[in-house]
């Protein structure tokens, strides 16, 4: 199995901005990753993405020097073992809360002896010879839940020390949720800013890398600069709509006398 090469960023001391896929089109995956993203995830939970849809994209993004990712649906080992298997490099898992379901996410990515995974790399295995991968993935494969819960929070330190955790992920807006505030990105929250604090502390103790779902560059921008190693700018059908958008605005702006009533 090839190096990882975001890990390798990060123990260097460097941080990484990470491109996000709801669409599921191999063309899409294609054109995101020459854009100068470390690392490119295909969005399984909230994007528009299946296996299949998710295998496209990585192969779509394999000529270019991205490290490719996942957010898987759920902690559930089936689709974290395929997921595995169709070539991630990264898992991001929603909604892990409690020390019990970080040791069952690091046990469905990790091959025996340090967890339960199912031998079977059916297109992941051709990253390397015959079983380099195997021999490999346990030390290349990052392990990420995501912090995303009042109570997730309260469990971080527990949560942190399960052994093979690589990183965490926040999940702004169901943090907000579970704190009874507006669900949104770039959060100006006093509460939730000093959670954010909390997070890195408890991440810098024990050699741990954070990361963060931004909507905003220069809210990515801020992230690295409070301590995050990994920021995500909103994803590809909102950059699209965005440009987009603004696309249009401009030519109206300019010659608005033309534009129909």
């Amino acid at each position: 199995m090839a190096t990882n090469e975001l890990k390798q960023l990060w123990k260097s001391g460097k941080a990484a901005v990470n491109g996000w896929l709801a669409i599921p089109s191999g063309f899409s995956a294609e054109v995101m990753a020459r854009c100068g993203w470390d690392s490119v995830t295909v969005d399984m939970q909230h994007g528009v993405q299946d296996y299949m849809s998710m295998v496209w994209c990585f192969q779509a993004m394999g000529r270019e020097p991205v490290t490719p990712m996942v957010r898987v649906p759920w902690n559930e080992p089936g689709i974290i073992g395929k997921a595995l298997d169709g070539g991630a490099y990264g898992i991001i898992c929603p909604m892990v809360n409690t020390k019990a379901e970080a040791e069952a996410l690091v046990s469905y990515c990790r091959y025996p002896p340090k967890g339960a995974r199912s031998n079977g790399p059916i297109r992941a295995g051709s990253y390397g010879s015959a079983g380099e991968y195997q021999r490999t993935a346990n030390d290349e494969i990052l392990v990420i839940p995501m912090i995303e819960t009042k109570e997730a929070v309260e469990n971080i330190e527990a949560i942190l020390d399960v052994p093979g955790i690589d990183a965490i992920y926040v999940g702004p807006s169901d943090l907000a949720f579970s704190l009874g505030l507006t669900p949104k990105l770039d959060s100006e929250e006093q509460q939730v800013l000093a959670i954010y604090e909390t997070l890195l502390a408890a991440c810098k103790k024990r050699g741990i890398y954070a990361g963060i779902h931004c909507g905003s560059a220069a809210y990515a921008a801020r992230a690295i600069k409070m301590g995050f190693r990994l920021t995500t700018i909103a994803n590809d059908s909102g950059l699209m709509a965005k440009a987009a958008t603004e696309a249009v605005a401009a030519v109206w702006k300019e010659v608005g006398e033309f534009r129909k009533a």
